[in-house]
């Protein structure tokens, strides 16, 4: 989760700022009141699910940062994103996971070591915000 949230602030503030254009990002994580009201009300595995239904549209991209990729609130999430033409990106760890499955992308660390995993994960998340601030063909 927390991984998230540092990806989406480096995202939305470090890369939009050097684009001069921005990146419409957000953590469904970092909500503590909205995850726990949903999961006291609903249920757990729809704290993205829900939120997804407020914020999300056809054409966006939802990705997951998850290590066994079998997460069930995440799973819900990609279930209804591809079924409301959102484009699905998983990054998982070596189990895959079902998410490897239901994801228009995938990117798999081969590793299932919790802690070598979730740190691969932020390297991928800072070459991909590094990405837009430093290769001028995604600047322009």
């Amino acid at each position: 989760a927390s991984n998230a949230s540092h990806f989406a602030t480096d995202l939305g503030k470090g890369s939009s700022d050097a684009l001069g254009k921005r990146f419409k990002v957000l953590s469904l994580n970092d909500n503590v009141s909205w995850m726990t009201a949903i999961g006291n009300d609903y249920s757990y595995e729809d704290i993205y699910l829900r939120q997804l239904e407020n914020y999300a549209q056809a054409g966006d991209i939802v990705l997951t940062m998850s290590v066994s990729g079998s997460s069930p609130n995440l799973v819900k999430a990609f279930e209804w994103a591809n079924d409301n033409g959102l484009h699905t990106i998983a990054l998982v760890g070596g189990k895959r996971g079902k998410l490897a499955d239901l994801a228009s992308e995938t990117i798999v660390i081969d590793d299932t070591h919790y802690g070598r995993a979730e740190d691969c994960q932020m390297g991928i998340a800072h070459m991909l915000c590094y990405a837009f601030m430093e290769v001028e063909e995604l600047k322009s």
